[in-house]
């Protein structure tokens, strides 16, 4: 049985994109659809909707919600499997629980109105650095279709998992589905300490930190298959500026973010904490296990 994928809805438009997004995924996964809408987000609406049909302004936002956002998927992929959960919970709370039997969680970034708005960047980001799945984020207005039909660009961001990145398997997944092109990207830099005005040592310490990027990539690489469309590449620079640079001619950019166990605090890191900021399309966030 293929596990669902999970979408956080609002009502808010940047979450009926996530649904589009997701139901176009699930059309390529074969996956059911599961739609989840947390109550406790309704604390932050008013209850003038609710005062018209003389039910719990809570009550009848949720089912309208829901509502509206499976007739949605269903109008745009039939094909799929679509169900609803409305959960009387903080939505981050409630996201990351459902994440334990998700092939992934969707979310967008913005909501209805300027609190919530800001509400729902903040569980973007704890849901992104506490699911057990990969978190697809949905960057601001980026209306990214899921398709296979027309050929596509998957980047995937390269550190120091080796052979056994997750996200580098995601990734590779995600450019199968949608026949795209997979562009795997190693960031390097030179620290300024071992920069020397020699000329007979000039650019050494720069080649052997490109060449260190060069194995990092062949080593993170080594299993993906024939058939996959890859292109390799080291670029000088901060990772989380390379990557989001990256990202403007990319439809998907996937990143791991290392889980440590027992660690109560956020478990992100700077390079996915940056690109959920400024990537340009959607963003992937892997949970990698240490």
């Amino acid at each position: 049985m293929n596990l669902p994928l999970v979408v956080g809805v609002d009502g808010s438009e940047p979450s009926l994109r996530a649904v589009d997004w997701a139901a176009d995924e699930c059309a390529l996964r074969g996956a059911p659809l599961r739609l989840v809408y947390a109550s406790l987000w309704e604390r932050y609406e008013g209850e003038s909707l609710a005062a018209d049909v003389g039910k719990p302004s809570e009550q009848v936002t949720a089912e309208h919600i829901v509502r509206t956002a499976a007739r949605r998927a269903r109008a745009r992929r039939p094909e799929v499997e679509v169900s609803t959960d409305v959960v009387p919970e903080e939505p981050e709370y409630a996201l990351v629980r459902e994440g334990r039997d998700a092939a992934a969680l969707v979310v967008g970034t913005r909501g209805r109105s300027g609190l919530v708005e800001m509400l729902l960047g903040s569980v973007s980001l704890t849901v992104a650095a506490h699911a057990d799945c990969p978190v697809i984020v949905l960057r601001g207005s980026h209306d990214n279709r899921v398709s296979a039909a027309t050929p596509g660009r998957i980047v995937v961001g390269i550190g120091e998992k080796g052979a056994d990145s997750a996200a580098v398997r995601f990734a590779v997944q995600e450019a199968r589905l949608r026949h795209a092109a997979l562009d795997a990207v190693r960031a390097w830099r030179c620290p300024a300490h071992e920069s020397t005005d020699h000329p007979l040592l000039a650019g050494e310490p720069a080649r052997l930190h490109e060449q260190h990027a060069v194995e990092a990539l062949d080593g993170a690489l080594k299993d993906v298959p024939a058939e996959v469309d890859l292109r390799r590449r080291t670029v000088e620079g901060p990772a989380r500026q390379v990557l989001s640079a990256a990202s403007h001619e990319a439809d998907l950019l996937v990143v791991g973010a290392r889980r440590n166990p027992g660690h109560l605090g956020l478990q992100l890191g700077r390079v996915a904490h940056g690109v959920l900021h400024h990537a340009a399309c959607a963003v992937a966030v892997v949970p990698e296990r240490a």
